[in-house]
């Protein structure tokens, strides 16, 4: 809640037509069209997207308990296979509420019917109704190869140091205990 500010000036900024325009410009340009509450577009669709860490999470603890039953550690290159398909399936689960924040965030305008003039999507829901109208339902997934790219590779990462880290805490802890042991013989 608290980063969507900073998220909604971001999007704005990377589809801006002007390169040239900074952070403090952008915001400024943000408040200007739709006041306080225009740093905070897309909210309920980030809120929504909070299901996306636990999708791909959830979906990494049952490959690994389908693909290595009864292991507890696993090697690095497999921790990250399975790290990359869980954040793969959140992904693809997921983008079509991703593109629908960012066409919220952006300021991105609907086309509407009668001459009258485009409007901004009042909410995602808008958005992806949009897409689906005038896209088809690809239009939902735009920019999913990119996005899989991004995040298999920093998941995948994720998921094979963690376990690494994991590792090496619980031979630390063996090792102190150990220790204790000893010094109390």
């Amino acid at each position: 809640m608290f980063t969507i500010p900073i998220s909604v000036v971001t999007t704005k900024q990377q589809t801006s037509p002007d390169p040239n325009k900074t952070l403090f410009d952008t915001a400024k340009d943000v408040f200007s069209e739709d006041g306080v509450s225009g740093f905070w577009r897309g909210l309920k669709a980030s809120l929504v997207l909070v299901v996306n860490p636990s999708i791909t999470y959830g979906s990494y603890e049952r490959l690994k308990s389908l693909l290595f039953p009864g292991r507890n550690f696993l090697l690095p290159r497999e921790n990250f296979v399975i790290g990359a398909l869980s954040k793969a399936m959140a992904t693809i689960v997921t983008q079509p509420l991703i593109v629908a924040k960012v066409m919220q965030q952006s300021g991105a305008l609907i086309k509407q019917a009668d001459g009258l003039p485009p409007k901004k999507f009042n909410s995602f829901v808008d958005a992806l109704v949009y897409l689906v109208k005038y896209e088809g339902i690809a239009g939902l997934f735009k920019g999913l190869g990119p996005q899989i790219t991004k995040g298999v590779l920093v998941q995948g990462l994720l998921f094979m140091f963690k376990d690494q880290i994991e590792l090496l805490i619980v031979l630390l802890f063996r090792l102190i205990k150990s220790r204790r042991r000893v010094a109390l013989v």
